[in-house]
Parts: C-alpha cells; sequence; structure tokens
C-alpha cells in the first residue's frame, strides 16, 4: 500500500514539474497572453474538446470565434491549439517559402490510408514530391478529362429526371457518388460504373474512414496508432484499409501490364513532356491519347522516380481529396441556387446561351464562359468551404499582429470564420455572387478568401475541381429547376477535416420538360 501511494506520488510530483516547465517557461508565457476560454490544471481545454459531439464541437468553435474573434488559444494537456481568423496573420505563416509548412497532429490520423502522399507528407519528400505532380495538373492535361466530368454532370441528370416525385432524399450521397466515380475515372482510368458490386464497396470504405477519421480526431487517446489498432474502430479501420488498398493495387498492377504489352508507346508524350506542347484539339480529339493521372505516375516509375507504394499513396491521395470535396461544395451550390431563385434563373440563362453559341452542348470553352456560374461557386465556397479549417505547425517563433507564438506550436487556420469576418466581408451570412466581379475582388485582402488554402501548399487540384463544379452544376441548371425542402438555417455542422451536416438533405429536381 506504501508502495502504491509511493509510486502515485511521484507520478504526480513528475506531472506538476512537467506542467511548470511548460506553462510557467518562455513557452507558456507567450501562450498565455493570448485570450481563450479558461482551463483546468493540467488537462487545459481537454474537457471542452472531448467531451463533446462533433456538432457540439462544432457550436463550441463558432462560439469561440464570436467571444474572441481573431485569434484564440485552446490548452490540450501541454500542447497549445492556436486558433486564427484574421487574413493578416494567415498571409503570415501561408505566405511564407521556407518555414511552417509542415501540416499538423490531425494530418497523422490519415496516414494508415494514405500513408505520405502529397497532403501529408513533409519536408524533401514533399517539396519533390509536389515538383513531380505539378505537370500533371497542367491545364492542357486537364483538358482531357473534361469530357469525363461533362458526362458524369449528364448522367447526374439522367439520373434526376426519372426519380418519382423529382426528390433527392441524400443530396450528399447522390452527388459523392458522381464525384467519386468522376475522380476515379480521371485518377486511375476505371469507370466505377462498371465495377458491378465493387463500387458499392469501396463507396461504402470510402464513407466509413470519414467516419473513423472523425471518431480518432475527439479521442486523443486514441491518436497512437498501436493502440487505436487493439480496438474494435481500429479493426474496423484495417478492414476498410484492405479495401481501399488492394483496390488501388489492383487497378495499378492491371494499368502498368497494359503499357507493357502496348510497349509503353502511350507514356511516350509523359516522359518526353510533348503532351505539355501539344495542340489541344488534337487531346481532345482522339480518345485513345486520353491517359489518366496514374498513367502520368507509372511514367515516372519507369524513370524509376516512383515506386508501386509511392503511387499508392497518391492515387489514395487523390481520391480522398478529389472526391469528397467537391461533392460538398456541389451540395452547398445546390441549396444555395435552390434557395435564391433569382440567382438560379440568372445562372441558368448564362448557361443555357452559352451552350445555345456551341450547339447545344457542354465544351471546354463554354465552361471558361460561365463567370456568372463561377462567381456562384466561388461565394458558395466562401460561405461553406469544402476544407473548414487546416492545420501548421510552427518551425519558427512568429510574430503576428499582436502576440508572439513561439516554434513548434500547432496552429489552426480557421478558414470557415476568415471567410466570415465582417471586417473584410460585409454581412458575411449573405449570399451575394456579386461579391466576386473584378472590381470587388480587386482591392479586397489576397487571404481573405482562402477557400483551396494558399502559397507553396496550396490544393494542387484546385483548377479541376473548378472544372468539375462547373460541369455538373451547368448540366443540372440546364436541365432541371432546383427547388428547397431542407434549408440551410435548419442544417446543423459538425466538426471534421471536411464540411460536414449531421443529416441527409434533401431536394427537389424539377425537369424543365415537365414544368
Amino acid at each position: 500500500m506504501i508502495f502504491i501511494l509511493l509510486l502515485l506520488l511521484c507520478i504526480l510530483i513528475i506531472l506538476l514539474s512537467y506542467y511548470y516547465t511548460i506553462h510557467c517557461g518562455r513557452y507558456g508565457q507567450l501562450i498565455y497572453r493570448i485570450p481563450g476560454p479558461p482551463t483546468v490544471p493540467l488537462f487545459g481545454n481537454i474537457f471542452d474538446l472531448f467531451n463533446q459531439s462533433p456538432e457540439e464541437l462544432w457550436k463550441f468553435q463558432e462560439s469561440l470565434f464570436k467571444k474572441y474573434n481573431s485569434i484564440h488559444k485552446i490548452w490540450s494537456f501541454k500542447t497549445a491549439y492556436i486558433v486564427i481568423c484574421h487574413p493578416d496573420d494567415a498571409q503570415k505563416i501561408l505566405n511564407s517559402t521556407q518555414h511552417h509548412l509542415e501540416k499538423g497532429m490531425m494530418y497523422t490520423l490519415l496516414r494508415p490510408w494514405l500513408r505520405t502522399g502529397l497532403l501529408t507528407s513533409k519536408g524533401i519528400k514533399w517539396h519533390e514530391r509536389r515538383k513531380l505532380l505539378t505537370p500533371t495538373f497542367h491545364f492542357n492535361i486537364l483538358k482531357q478529362f473534361v469530357n469525363i466530368l461533362i458526362e458524369e454532370g449528364n448522367r447526374m441528370t439522367t439520373f434526376v429526371n426519372d426519380i418519382e416525385g423529382s426528390i433527392i432524399k441524400d443530396l450528399v450521397f447522390f452527388i459523392s457518388k458522381h464525384t467519386l466515380n468522376a475522380i476515379c475515372e480521371t485518377s486511375m482510368g476505371v469507370s466505377l460504373e462498371s465495377m458491378g458490386e465493387y463500387q458499392q464497396l469501396y463507396r461504402q470504405a470510402v464513407h466509413e474512414m470519414g467516419k473513423i477519421l472523425v471518431y480518432r480526431l475527439i479521442r486523443p487517446w486514441f491518436y497512437s496508432d498501436k493502440i487505436f489498432a487493439l480496438t474494435s474502430m481500429g479493426r474496423k479501420q484495417a478492414k476498410n484499409l484492405k479495401i481501399l488498398h488492394s483496390f488501388s493495387e489492383k487497378i495499378i498492377a492491371e494499368r502498368k501490364r497494359y503499357h507493357e504489352l502496348t510497349d509503353g508507346q502511350y507514356l511516350k508524350d509523359f516522359e518526353n513532356e510533348v503532351i505539355i506542347e501539344t495542340d489541344d484539339n488534337e487531346i481532345l480529339k482522339n480518345k485513345k491519347k486520353r491517359l489518366a493521372m496514374l498513367d502520368f505516375l507509372i511514367a515516372l516509375s519507369r524513370n524509376n522516380k516512383m515506386s508501386d507504394l509511392d503511387i499508392r499513396e497518391e492515387i489514395d491521395t487523390f481520391m480522398f481529396e478529389g472526391h469528397d470535396t467537391v461533392a460538398m461544395a456541389i451540395c452547398f451550390v445546390i441549396l444555395l441556387l435552390a434557395e435564391h431563385k433569382d440567382v438560379q434563373d440568372f445562372a441558368r440563362n448564362e448557361v443555357n446561351a452559352v451552350m445555345q453559341e456551341n450547339g447545344g452542348k457542354l465544351t471546354i470553352r463554354a465552361l471558361q464562359n460561365l463567370p456568372y456560374l463561377e462567381r456562384c461557386v466561388k461565394e458558395t465556397m466562401r460561405l461553406y468551404p469544402s476544407v473548414p479549417f487546416i492545420m501548421r505547425v510552427l518551425s519558427k517563433d512568429i510574430n503576428l499582429q499582436s502576440y508572439i507564438i513561439p516554434s513548434e506550436t500547432e496552429i489552426f487556420l480557421n478558414i470557415h470564420n476568415i471567410h466570415r469576418n465582417p471586417d473584410f466581408w460585409p454581412n458575411p451570412g449573405i449570399f451575394d455572387p456579386d461579391r466576386f466581379l473584378p472590381e470587388n475582388v480587386q482591392n479586397r485582402h489576397p487571404f481573405s478568401y482562402i477557400p483551396f488554402s494558399a502559397g507553396l501548399r496550396n490544393c494542387i487540384g484546385q483548377r479541376f475541381a473548378m472544372l468539375e463544379m462547373k460541369a455538373i452544376i451547368a448540366s443540372l441548371v440546364h436541365n432541371c429547376y432546383l427547388e428547397p425542402i431542407d434549408y440551410l438555417k435548419d442544417i446543423r455542422h459538425v466538426t471534421d477535416i471536411i464540411n460536414r451536416v449531421t443529416q441527409p438533405i434533401r431536394v427537389r429536381f424539377v425537369p424543365i420538360k415537365c414544368k
């Protein structure tokens, strides 16, 4: 009994010493100058953060923004998180070309799935990988994929027209099916539509992984992969990872075998970088030349620049980043257009006029000539950014507007609230696409709108995402009237890596020919 008491006393002394060192040293002195909610000794704000549902956590974050506005701190045991909601501070962190490039703790939870691909890697590997992958998103290469995106939008419209009552009962689930198929076909050259039962299996695995990530995010004792693997949720993650990784590996192997049988003739443009200079019309004229992003990675592997595991982690990253984020953005565009009939009608008239000029079809040129629809998308992503916050680890001390933040501190850049900061966005909760007229953009703070992040680690696929969103939405508004059933004021958000909601969202799509 005495031994146990002594042991507990030693542990307490160690904890108190550790607490004193962290909280009363230079690090703690700098952090405590920053405003924030009251803390519990040793535990900090752990009970505010991790004893709540994802919905309650979202409300808690919003309450902190209303109370502290530009910046506040949150303690979790020995770690301080600084939440930034001001464009000046975001600019100082994101604009650095040498410092603050490492992602925060949250991204380590993605590594069992994505390993250290472009999203989660750091240092030399990230620099080298970004340089290798940038040509994949050259606009001339993206043009090859436009027909896939337009076809997917048309498939979606056909499905909507055949629905009894014209009501989609779960808009997120419906849209994500099509965005997942689009990214699968463009990144791997394979349509999920052609894969029968495996399509549903793969979609379910992606969906389950999203829920597992949220589960881990709000439970700090499960940040360790070894500990988490012993739980029932950890075993569920392993099962879903097996499905996701085996699918990617199967497609990679089949694609490599195809190029071996064709003696690599379709990879020569990639290897010699000729495709960058190829005439746009020639790219679009011959479908056999349309190569997926996977083909580009295979071309790199033939030059020993990537292994099969390297290819898989980038393909998995494309699949993760490229379908859920776009799906949520499209859902919010649809909801906003449904609630704002005047804006919807204006967007439809623009799409109809451009399509009439192009023989009744959507084309790459048509998509580039839809400025009002693009403003609608941008304003939607201001109000509802698909990635509501990002994290960075400071590699050295940084002097922000009012405070010095010490090195090694984790920074939450709250994009959602930067986009709603009333000092930069008058009436920030109002949907107004004209905020993005050229004359209104010209004098606005460049970091007051960062839906795709900014700086060196901005989203490499943002032009692809904009093309996909415009292709799908243009097809929908050309063929259907959008009418609200569930309203945005009643929708409840949850804290997640991607902007998500608590309940299925219903929308009515009324075929124009029937009205």
